[in-house]
């Protein structure tokens, strides 16, 4: 194994590539109620074992560098390259920045911040009037922020699995739902028959892509 300098250890690009995040989300998801501090610090606490493995110590590599070892042969597994399991495990060559998903990675990250900014701005002028929000991404689904947040750790996920943060994903997911669910019951002891006829016709996650097709 020869490599002139590990790529981890590396505590102030753990501390700064999560704080960038952190705030970047903060910015336009703007936590004021309890229920948006969980959702908040959830995705914080993933943002922040990802870059804790991705920079700091790679927890991953190293529970895994028996069979990684094994399987891949010659591996350098204190490199940065060899930390973008799924170009590993698919025995891509060549810069892993370049592969099919890790590009698909900033797509899912584009979009989820892009629809995370434009949930916040319809739910910031509706609140101040009193008001449901039902236009701009609101008018497709009724949880655009959750589904941001879900696309923004799916992009994360594609550039840099971890078996921690493979492990939160799915109780995240749950979380999620929970949360939208209270807030819809929120939402239906404010607006009453207004809510339920916007429910009835904008899916809960999923927008429909034509007609007829199922509520998500």
């Amino acid at each position: 194994m020869n490599h002139s300098e590990t790529a981890y250890g590396l505590w102030f690009l753990v501390a700064l590539n999560s704080a960038v995040f952190i705030l970047f989300a903060f910015s336009f998801f703007k936590p004021a109620t309890a229920r948006d501090w969980r959702t908040f610090g959830a995705f914080s606490a993933f943002v922040v074992a990802l870059f804790v493995e991705m920079y700091g110590f790679p927890l991953t590599i190293y529970l895994m560098s028996g069979w990684l070892a094994t399987r891949f042969p010659g591996l350098d597994l204190l490199t940065h390259d060899t930390g973008h399991l799924w170009s590993t495990l698919l025995g891509e060559t060549g810069d892993p920045h370049f592969g099919v998903l890790h590009l698909a990675s900033y797509v899912f990250l584009g979009y989820g911040f892009y629809l995370l900014s434009s949930a916040w701005h319809v739910l910031y002028h509706a609140q101040r009037q009193h008001s449901l929000a039902t236009t701009g991404p609101y008018a497709r689904i009724r949880h655009p922020q959750y589904v941001a947040f879900v696309l923004i750790l799916l992009g994360f996920l594609l550039q840099w699995p971890t078996l921690l943060t493979l492990l939160m994903f799915p109780v995240l997911l749950v979380m999620y739902g929970r949360l939208a669910i209270t807030e819809e019951n929120e939402m239906r002891k404010q607006f009453g028959v207004k809510y339920d006829a916007y429910a009835r016709s904008t899916p809960r996650f999923i927008p429909r892509i034509g007609r007829g097709a199922a509520e998500g």
